[in-house]
């Protein structure tokens, strides 16, 4: 995972060095971006020996930044490339142009330029942190959605006593780790996923099956072994890159999912079901094509193995089960009763007739079902983020079940 270290002008910017290594340590690559300002409290040199990385300091190459940009739209490569933004120290400067769209250093266009997570440290003297401006500048950030790391009070470089003092580099990182869902909450925890469809074969070139991506699984996948778990996932057709996972399994029908499933589910602490599996398969299968000239074929359907009630009829002492719905009517009503006719500890619903929810899109927009009656309905979001909500609730199924 690579992350964007932004360091503006401020007394604190040595402070950053060692929030860089605090990433690094967690395996993190750090692309570190300078101001011009930053560069008179504290050297590139510093963060290039660092990071192992050239820093940018200029937005066009040239006598002050020959060694730092290919290109004048390196902003734009970068911004696509991060998988967060942060700023540590965040000046007030900064925070007032970061506020305001202005865009008129490098740092500034990639605030603007990127959609990775954006994360400020602000540090300062008292006074122009507790000024209205500077307030009013933090809570427009903050309505966009920036993760602001308040300062801390105490003595500062000015020789004033307040806040404005950089945050520990440690709740810094914290953070971006947090951001990034590397917790390590579900460290111990094995968790089995199962995303993307199934395909039943009618004949030799033709089968049935569904709109499933797999993204939703796969997210699941990724946002596991980032929390410390042990993954192990099981697949079906995807034209999804697979994220990295301990055990990977690749399927295609439902009967090949539920042998995989329940071969690799006795050592599942947690089992999440996010596959989109076909309900009915054909019960012929011709060996051929079948063809026009034979007329149009009567297709019977028989069930598949319903895995889900399976592994809940199987269940081990202290498995945490979660399963997926995917309705287009009475969402509800539906995901209640298949929570409890699967006896799950949650159920995660979705009506996939909306736009920016269900099938093929990176969005979704699910409500979470207890079995205690409880629901969270979530807004849309990423589906690594809704990956990330549903995760939340199993570390809090743990930590109340006590096992």
């Amino acid at each position: 995972m690579r992350i964007a270290l932004g360091v503006s002008g401020g007394i604190a910017a040595y402070k950053a060095a060692e929030l860089l290594r605090l990433l690094q340590e967690k395996g993190l690559e750090v692309q570190v971006v300078m101001t011009r300002n930053a560069c008179e409290f504290i050297t590139p040199l510093t963060f290039a020996a660092l990071s192992g990385h050239k820093v940018i300091t200029e937005m066009f190459g040239g006598a002050a930044g020959a060694s730092n940009v290919e290109s004048a739209i390196e902003h734009i490569a970068l911004a696509q490339s991060i998988d967060t933004l942060v700023i540590a120290p965040a000046t007030a400067n900064v925070l007032a142009k970061m506020a305001n769209g202005i865009a008129d250093d490098f740092l500034t266009t990639l605030c603007l330029a990127t959609k990775a997570p954006l994360i400020v440290a602000p540090a300062m003297n008292v006074n122009m942190w507790d000024h209205a401006a500077t307030q009013q500048n933090l809570e427009t950030l903050r309505r966009r959605g920036v993760r602001v790391v308040n300062p801390d009070d105490g003595y500062l470089a000015c020789g004033m006593t307040g806040a404005g003092r950089l945050a520990d580099p440690q709740l810094i990182a914290q953070s971006v780790f947090e951001t990034l869902g590397l917790s390590e909450d579900l460290k111990g925890e094995v968790v089995l996923v199962t995303a993307g469809p199934t395909e039943e074969p009618l004949d030799a070139v033709r089968y049935l099956s569904n709109r499933s991506s797999g993204k939703m699984g796969y997210a699941i996948a990724e946002a596991s072994r980032r929390r410390g778990a042990q993954v192990v996932l099981v697949s079906g057709p995807t034209r999804e890159d697979p994220p990295a996972a301990h055990t990977f399994e690749r399927v295609r029908t439902a009967n090949e999912m539920a042998e995989a499933v329940l071969r690799h589910a006795g050592k599942a602490t947690v089992v999440v079901m996010a596959a989109a599996v076909a309900d009915f398969r054909p019960g012929t299968v011709h060996e051929g094509k079948i063809k026009k000239q034979q007329g149009t074929p009567v297709v019977t359907l028989e069930p598949t193995t319903d895995i889900l009630a399976e592994i809940s009829r199987h269940r081990r002492d202290g498995q945490i089960i979660v399963g997926f719905s995917a309705e287009t009517a009475q969402l509800i009503e539906n995901a209640t009763a298949k929570l409890h006719a699967k006896n799950l500890d949650l159920l995660v619903a979705n009506d996939v007739s909306q736009n920016g929810a269900g099938f093929d899109v990176g969005t979704n927009i699910v409500t979470l079902l207890f079995p205690d009656g409880r629901n969270i309905a979530l807004e849309k979001m990423s589906k690594f983020e809704v990956a990330n909500r549903v995760l939340d609730q199993v570390v809090e199924i743990r930590r109340k079940s006590g096992v």
